[in-house]
């Protein structure tokens, strides 16, 4: 199971990570710890991808199940409380980003996770996706 967390600006762009490993833009997140609860991973991985904390509890917008890597990943609305944009380890570059630049920058599965996060609909969207493409 992994976590994704969207950071919404005063703007209405959402903050991207640019990633070291493959150089693909999504919202900053990963794979849960053993013994961590979801807020906690939810919270560790964005200040380690993007050097902001993020307010808790954030709003659950969307589900999505990678069908051929069988994994579950929740994505979260957030709300940047305090830090400055770092890169990292894992973090190439950040960049905040429009609607529009979401879906020029992003793989459709990871562009939707943001779109979804920015809609904040209810009930949170539930989606299959093989990794790049929605199935």
């Amino acid at each position: 199971m992994s976590v994704a967390g969207v950071i919404v600006d005063e703007h209405g762009r959402a903050l991207l990570i640019q990633r070291r490993d493959n150089g693909q833009w999504e919202p900053p997140g990963g794979v849960l710890e053993p013994g961590e609860t979801i807020p906690d991973a939810l919270q560790r991985e964005v200040l380690e991808e993007t050097g902001f904390k993020i307010a808790l509890p954030a709003t659950l917008t969307g589900v999505y199940k990678n069908m051929s890597g069988l994994i579950v990943s929740l994505v979260f609305r957030c709300e940047a409380v305090d830090g400055a944009p770092t890169t990292g380890e894992e973090t190439y570059a950040l960049r905040w980003a429009t609607r529009e630049e979401v879906s020029e920058l992003a793989d459709e599965a990871y562009a939707i996770r943001v779109l979804d996060a920015l809609d904040a609909t209810s009930p949170p969207a539930v989606r299959a996706h093989d990794g790049v493409k929605l199935v």
